[in-house]
């Protein structure tokens, strides 16, 4: 089982949401680009909203039931 992400946590790095998702970070900026991940740029580094993953994993779990 992953640790669990810091609730202080608002953004995360497409390392932090690999990790979270278990994913691979190709498979992490497919979902960002289209569009099933909302995302940011902050310089040169991207950046997730907690609640945008929260709102992806509530939507794969309404899929899979």
């Amino acid at each position: 089982m992953s640790p669990a992400l810091p609730p202080t946590h608002q953004a995360l790095t497409v390392p932090e949401v690999m990790a979270a998702l278990r994913m691979s970070r190709p498979k992490v900026y497919d979902l960002i680009r289209s569009g099933a991940l909302p995302s940011y740029t902050e310089g040169r580094s991207r950046r997730i909203p907690a609640e945008s993953l929260r709102t992806y994993i509530q939507a794969k779990l309404q899929e899979a039931a």
